[in-house]
């Protein structure tokens, strides 16, 4: 497969649940849990049909989609190194509304694994970046691979979507493996005192859409 072919189409629903979640301020939706077998890369990546997902699908309408990648560290324990665990909250509630599909791909550290990605940590309270520490410990600035999130998607017949990402890198790879990107849609802005610089380093050097307040 060459970088602009679609995705391969051998995957197939293994299960298919209802899950009700519920946030850690009180937010709550259902979720449609879909896992896979024959993903590209093997790993247990999930999608949240979400609001009316059935619908949408139907209609022949975008279906709003994130693809989110697991962080431990954010998803659960609401570190503020990074602004992932805000970016779920927010995804939830807005692809609820507008009814889609969130796409939570194992995918730790931008690829490079939880252990990995602590010790790039350690290396960014010494003075490196976020991409600087990855390529200090000999790995990819981003190593993450949309293959497999292209594949979820046109398992469940969807081909064109509302993309919601700050990242361009999303929609290049989406679009490389045939899923067309209708729009993107930024997020919102979850700015703290710790992750300011991570935030600032997003948008100079990959073109993040956040719009970060002037620095002093």
């Amino acid at each position: 497969m060459t970088a602009t072919e679609p995705a391969a189409l051998s995957a197939a629903v293994r299960t298919q649940v209802s899950v009700p979640l519920r946030f850690g301020d009180g937010y709550h939706t259902a979720a449609d849990v879909f896992t896979f077998t024959g993903l590209t890369d093997g790993k247990e990546h999930l999608a949240l049909g979400l609001g009316d997902w059935r619908g949408t699908v139907a209609d022949g309408r975008p279906p709003l989609v994130r693809p989110h990648s697991e962080c431990l560290t954010g998803d659960v324990f609401g570190s503020e190194r990074c602004d992932c665990g805000p970016q779920l909250r927010e995804a939830a509630e807005r692809i609820t509304d507008a009814g889609g599909f969130l796409l939570y791909l194992r995918q730790e550290g931008r690829g490079i694994g939880l252990y990995a990605k602590l010790d790039a940590y350690a290396l960014q309270d010494s003075g490196l970046d976020t991409y600087e520490a990855n390529v200090a410990l000999g790995r990819g600035e981003d190593e993450r691979d949309y293959t497999a999130a292209a594949q979820m998607l046109a398992t469940l017949g969807v081909t064109t979507i509302d993309l919601l990402s700050n990242n361009p890198d999303k929609a290049a790879q989406l679009d490389q493996h045939g899923i067309t990107v209708a729009s993107r849609i930024p997020t919102g802005v979850h700015l703290s005192d710790a992750n300011a610089r991570y935030l600032r380093t997003k948008v100079l050097h990959t073109a993040h859409s956040l719009a970060l307040p002037l620095a002093g």
